[in-house]
Order: structure tokens, then C-alpha cells, then sequence
């Protein structure tokens, strides 16, 4: 369990599965937060152009926090007009302020490892991987590609391991789960059904009482 304020700026190594909860300031002030997505095709031109690689594993934090940055700070201070105004933010500069990123990101020495690591997942796990990830709400597909197998072998090895499709394995693992939290540990369902998966309540509810036979809020 993390906490950040006002002002934190992190990099996040891909393929990372969290959970976020975001609160208004003390002051009533709206949570607000400003992402950028470096994807692999512009990492991989990068590199290219500017003749640099990885030179090892990356083998540190996840979550970098860079918040004591000036550089990445002032980065994000050019950027944000083009979010706050009707200046467009043309295909030109779009490029040139993402490889500015990376360069303010290489000046960390080890994060080109995290940034230029790409190698193809390699087969881990199923079991282990859905037990513990199985509340993360993300496309079948998604859980395939974090467990290093296509979609096909995916839904084949899952088959094999829990003798059940992806798709009803994880309704009623998070439906189990939520009735533990609601009867066990007297957690409310409005407070549950985010936490393990649901995108709403009502779809939830439904599911709830179709596989216990009685509402979750009879508990």
C-alpha cells in the first residue's frame, strides 16, 4: 500500500497491475492526474535513432518516484497548456515531446533497462498468477499477455489448471470473495464490488444472487 500527494510524479514499469484509489485535497480540490503512455514502437525508434540499449535487467523498483526531478517537473509544466487551452498538440509536437521524455527518463542511469527491455514474456505460472490477480477488472486478452501466452493458449492451459473457462472461473472466484468480505468481515456490497472486479453494482448484485440464490445486502 502506497500513498502519494499533490505533485508526485512516478514511472510505472509496464505490464503492472494496481489498484488506485483517488481522494479530493483537503480542501475539497478534485483529484486530477496527467498520463503519458510510452509505448514500445516509439521506445524501440528511439533507441534507434540515438544508437542506445539496455545494458542489463532492470532489477529495481517498479514504481520509480520522480517527484524530486526538476527536469521531469518542468517537463510536465510544457506540456499541460496543451491540455488547458484549445492549442492543439499537433502530430509534430506530440513526437517531439515524447522523446523528450525519454531522454529526461535516461538520465537516470538505470532506468534504460526499464525503459528498453524488450524481450517477450516468458510462460509463468497460471495458477499462481490468476489466484492472486484474479480482482484486477481486465480483458481476458490482458491476463493472457501477463502470463506470457497467446489468447488461444491461454484459454486452453486455463481450461487444463481449473477445469473452467476464464470467464465463469473469474466471475465466481470475485463473487466467493465478495461474500467472504460481506459476511466475514462485515463490509458493506457498495464497498465490495469494485474491489473484486465488478464494474458495477447492479451487474454485480444480479450475479450475486444468481449464484447464491439471495442479495448480497440480505447479509
Amino acid at each position: 500500500m502506497f500513498s502519494y500527494g499533490a505533485g508526485t510524479i512516478g514511472l510505472l514499469r509496464k505490464n503492472l497491475l494496481l489498484k488506485s484509489v483517488k481522494y479530493p485535497a483537503a480542501d475539497g480540490t478534485a483529484f486530477q492526474s496527467f498520463n503519458i503512455f510510452l509505448d514500445q514502437e516509439s521506445l524501440k525508434k528511439y533507441r534507434a535513432q540515438e544508437n542506445t540499449a539496455a545494458n542489463g535487467v532492470y532489477a529495481g523498483n517498479p514504481i520509480v518516484d520522480l517527484s524530486d526531478d526538476i527536469f521531469i517537473k518542468g517537463y510536465f509544466d510544457s506540456v499541460l497548456p496543451y491540455f488547458n487551452t484549445d492549442v492543439p498538440l499537433t502530430d509534430l509536437m506530440a513526437n517531439l515531446k515524447t522523446n523528450e521524455a525519454i531522454a529526461l527518463l535516461l538520465r537516470h542511469d538505470s532506468l534504460s533497462n526499464l525503459l528498453f527491455d524488450f524481450s517477450a514474456s516468458f510462460k509463468i505460472d497460471l495458477e499462481a498468477f490468476m489466484s492472486q490477480n484474479y480482482t484486477y477488472n481486465i480483458p481476458i486478452k490482458q491476463f493472457a499477455l501477463l502470463t506470457g501466452r497467446s489468447l488461444a493458449t491461454f484459454k486452453r492451459d486455463f481450461k487444463k489448471v481449473f477445469q473452467n473457462s476464464p470467464e465463469k472461473w473469474l466471475v465466481q472466484k470475485r463473487l466467493e470473495q465478495a461474500h467472504f468480505l460481506i459476511a466475514q468481515q462485515n463490509q458493506t456490497p457498495s464497498a465490495v464490488y469494485l474491489n473484486v472486479g465488478f464494474e458495477n453494482l447492479a451487474h454485480f448484485s444480479t450475479s450475486f444472487k444468481k449464484l447464491f440464490g439471495y442479495n448480497p445486502s440480505t447479509l
